[in-house]
């Protein structure tokens, strides 16, 4: 546990650069090789959400607002979805959720991040994340071994960090969650409302 908290303290420190970065101009960026999309790519009306692991408001639209969208506008083919990682506070839980779903493999990913944004109440209440965060790998097929090499891999974690980086200055990321749909940026909690009237404004275009 002692060497998991040390590789891990590399992706706190590394967060904490990001405030210093130069910023970009916020269009949703160009697509990178690893981003996690769902959805039909040629899709007209592209949505793109920055969002943290560890954000109680970021699990808040991921379980209340985001199966609706997806049920609505994703599977239907009319949005075409990108998430993008980002770390906030504690950095290093945020680190090991995403490091742990990308682990899953990508077709098992945001089906493992959906487990850890529902775990975050666990953390809380039991005061053991990592307990926690270990019964959401359980729950993909994964052993206690895999999880824990999985989430102090230095070389994915630094492939993290480089994300990380990437998202947060190309599109000036300064809140979580954060969407840009069509083009629009929209920082905060975002009600199905919220969400629906953007994507119909990047429809009418």
């Amino acid at each position: 546990m002692r060497d998991f908290n040390r590789r891990l303290m590399l992706v706190a420190a590394a967060a904490l650069t990001l405030a210093a970065c130069n910023k970009g101009a916020g269009s949703g960026g160009p697509a990178m090789n690893d981003d996690m999309t769902m959805g039909d790519p040629n899709a007209k009306v592209k949505m793109v959400e920055y969002a943290s692991a560890s954000c109680p408001h970021c699990a808040k639209f991921a379980i209340d607002v985001f199966p609706e969208v997806k049920k609505k506008y994703i599977d239907t083919g009319k949005v075409h979805y990108t998430f993008r990682e980002i770390l906030t506070s504690p950095p290093e839980l945020a680190a090991a959720g995403f490091l742990m779903a990308r682990c899953a493999g990508k077709d098992k990913y945001f089906t493992v991040l959906d487990g850890v944004f529902r775990s975050q109440q666990d953390w809380v209440a039991t005061g053991d994340p990592i307990g926690s965060l270990k019964r959401v790998a359980a729950s993909s097929g994964m052993s206690d071994d895999q999880f824990t090499a999985c989430i102090t891999d230095e070389k994915a974690t630094k492939a993290l960090n480089a994300r990380v980086e990437k998202y947060s200055t190309q599109d000036n990321i300064s809140a979580t969650p954060t969407f840009i749909i069509g083009g629009k940026k929209l920082e905060g909690e975002q009600s199905l409302a919220d969400i629906e009237k953007a994507i119909a404004e990047a429809q009418a275009k």
